[in-house]
């Protein structure tokens, strides 16, 4: 009975053009060579990176009433984009 090699599915898909990495030295890094597909290495597709986000906070402020309550003014005064990967802010604008 043949059996199928452990990284099957990631050599097909190097055949077929996607970028792959190899796990070592405790991250993931590109393969930039012909891989020799160690069984005992670890190997994936490389995952598509996550797009950046966008937060706009809102501040909100009270005003005088209305004869209903109080009216309530809300306005987007920051534009915070955040990395997708790290979650981390890359910028903060004023509007």
């Amino acid at each position: 009975m043949k059996t199928t090699h452990p990284h099957a599915d990631v050599i097909k898909a190097w055949a077929d053009g996607a970028q792959t990495q190899y796990y070592a030295l405790g991250e993931w890094h590109d393969m930039v060579n012909e891989p020799i597909w160690y069984r005992d290495q670890q190997y994936r597709i490389k995952p598509e990176p996550k797009p950046d986000f966008v937060v706009y906070p809102h501040v909100a402020q009270y005003r005088a009433e209305n004869g209903y309550g109080r009216a309530m003014l809300v306005k987007d005064k920051l534009k915070l984009t955040f990395d997708g990967e790290t979650g981390e802010l890359k910028s903060a604008e004023v509007l």
